[in-house]
């Protein structure tokens, strides 16, 4: 697995961060210069893309794709694979983002508006478009299995590992690199997110701005980063001797058919997902031991959760860890599945959940054990992630320690 976030430039860093309990969220000068009612996010501090990959690389890759590839990279360097001519049709890549490099197409909408149609990019297209990220680093590493993006919003981290692992459940790939990358922290982005409502606006206070669950949650806090995580069938990973992190067992998917951005009030689209990700496991709901919510600390997302966790997992709702991530990273769109998916499988490896930071007044509709502002030892064996997106998008994976 191989991450980069507003916590930290790998997987480990981010780790680290989010079992300490600490925030990434953080004023954003441009933003404030812009005079917009939201003034911060979760921005990835101190990348240099050409110290990177050089200055000529640099400018032909969206910022999400340079951070799909430095995401990909660690993933492939920890996993061990090495990419042959004898195993790289097997190997595919599946990378999702909500916007994709919509950076690039702001920026040359500056550009003709200032100096002229002939001055923009001629890479602009390539740059901008949502499968750029997977075909980018088809070509860095050579792979040239199954390629493609999906996106579905705020879902598409974890359709992309869902979808993944049924390729090679079905037979088309032997390994799948899958996961999603965002870039979204444009003024203009934040301001249309902002103009419709859903942001917090704590400019004062950037730090406690996102605060899952908690009765005093105003708005999720936009972010960005990216997370790949290797995947391959259980014979192909013994046979080359990999050090297993874990499994996904299940993958469920749905549609709330209610409205373009907000969720079904009563969950039922979101518990549609749950219940189908784990029938697809062969796992009960009194066998989950922790949840990695969407938790993304808007009122009506928060509450309709809790709703479709009691109608999912019924008493064993009240007994289970649950704790959203993003009070600490923010919400990183497009790679925030894949993002607390690699968060979740540290979490099964380590004995420890994460908490839900900023917790402090408890909401009469959000009732359940949020894990607030501490970490939590406690073995897991079987976690559940959700991911809702714009759209009435959910999905739902079921991931497990290997045994």
């Amino acid at each position: 697995m191989g991450a980069i976030s507003p916590l930290g430039h790998s997987l480990q860093a981010t780790w680290e961060q989010v079992l300490a309990g600490k925030s990434g969220i953080r004023t954003i000068e441009r933003l404030v210069k812009a005079g917009l009612k939201t003034q911060f996010g979760g921005e990835v501090k101190d990348f240099d893309p050409v110290a990177r990959f050089g200055s000529k690389d640099a400018r032909r890759m969206a910022r999400c794709v340079q951070f799909a590839h430095v995401a990909a990279e660690e993933a492939l360097q920890q996993s061990g694979l090495q990419v042959t001519d004898d195993n790289r049709d097997r190997i595919g890549l599946l990378v999702g983002t909500g916007i994709g490099g919509v950076d690039v197409l702001i920026q040359n909408a500056e550009v003709m508006a200032e100096r002229g149609a002939n001055r923009i990019s001629a890479m602009m297209v390539p740059m901008m478009l949502p499968d750029s990220a997977a075909g980018q680093l088809a070509i860095t590493f050579g792979l040239r299995g199954p390629n493609f993006a999906v996106t579905t919003a705020c879902a598409t981290g974890t359709n992309a590992l869902g979808e993944a692992s049924e390729l090679i459940r079905r037979g088309a790939a032997d390994v799948m690199l899958a996961g999603g990358a965002e870039a979204c922290l444009h003024p203009l982005i934040v301001g249309g997110f902002s103009n419709m409502g859903a942001l917090a606006e704590r400019n004062d206070d950037p730090q406690a701005a996102c605060r899952p669950f908690d009765k005093d949650r105003s708005g999720f806090v936009a972010s960005e980063g990216s997370a790949i995580l290797v995947l391959e069938s259980e014979a192909h990973a013994l046979a080359r001797g990999a050090t297993i992190l874990g499994e996904i067992l299940g993958y469920g998917q749905s549609n709330d058919a209610y409205h373009i951005s907000a969720p079904a009030e009563n969950g039922s689209g979101a518990a549609i997902c749950m219940r189908l990700a784990l029938q697809n496991a062969g796992v009960q709901a009194d066998q989950i031991d922790y949840v990695n919510a969407h938790g993304t600390s808007t009122y009506l997302n928060d509450k309709s959760e809790t709703a479709a966790l009691k109608a999912v997992l019924g008493e064993h709702a009240y007994k289970v860890a649950i704790s959203s991530t993003k009070s600490m990273h923010g919400h990183t769109l497009g790679a925030a599945g894949a993002l607390e998916s690699a968060l979740t499988f540290k979490a099964i490896a380590a004995g420890f959940v994460p908490p839900t930071i900023n917790y402090t007044t408890p909401d009469p509709v959000c009732d359940l054990d949020y894990v607030p502002n501490q970490a939590r030892k406690l073995q897991v064996r079987r976690a559940m992630k959700n991911s809702f997106g714009f759209g009435g998008h959910n999905a739902c994976l079921i991931l497990g320690s290997y045994d």
